[in-house]
């Protein structure tokens, strides 16, 4: 026998909605993924340390190139908008003060992922793929191994290189960052 389940998608603008009337609060750790609102893990303290470090440093390197984006939400289409780590963003006059960034705004997402590593190869990777976002980062901090991941088909990316302690990672989409993995892993 089996059972039918209706299920709800919510939309980006129900999920704005929810915000504005305070069903959910900005102390809420939930992302929108493919209709579902969904909890994130809590912050540990790797992987703050990581995300602080990140900022510091791309912010350094792209300087008036780019907007570095920390834990802010990208609309990736009508029904997913998640919370990456790091976001780095076209630069724009208004710095997305009237809407949030969408796929087309994003040059490079970065995850950094302390106890979420595989969560966010099956269920984010594939869809930063299909929204066209250039090129994606997972930082394992507990394996200390950056997977950067480019050339976007369909749903899933082409090319995957892994960058240890030592290595330089340069970005193919923005020129301006180079930076080696012993400063995320300090």
């Amino acid at each position: 026998m089996s059972i039918d389940i209706v299920r709800h998608a919510f939309s980006v603008h129900d999920y704005a909605r929810m915000r504005e009337s305070g069903i959910l609060t900005e102390d809420d750790r939930v992302e929108l993924i493919d209709g579902e609102v969904r909890t994130m893990s809590p912050i540990g303290p790797l992987h703050a340390a990581i995300v602080r470090r990140l900022v510091k440093r791309l912010i350094d390197l792209v300087g008036d190139q780019a907007i570095v984006s920390p834990q802010n939400p990208i609309q990736l289409n009508d029904y997913t908008e998640p919370q990456p780590d790091v976001a780095v963003l076209r630069p724009r006059t208004d710095n997305y003060q009237r809407a949030h960034p969408v796929a087309a705004d994003v040059l490079l997402i970065i995850e950094v992922s302390d106890t979420t590593a595989q969560y966010d190869r099956i269920e984010k990777l594939p869809r930063y793929a299909a929204a066209g976002i250039p090129e994606t980062w997972i930082v394992d901090g507990e394996q200390r191994v950056v997977e950067q991941c480019t050339h976007p088909v369909h749903d899933q990316y082409a090319r995957i290189q892994k960058y240890f302690p030592g290595d330089v990672i340069t970005s193919p989409v923005v020129p301006a960052i180079a930076l080696n993995a012993d400063d995320l892993f300090a």
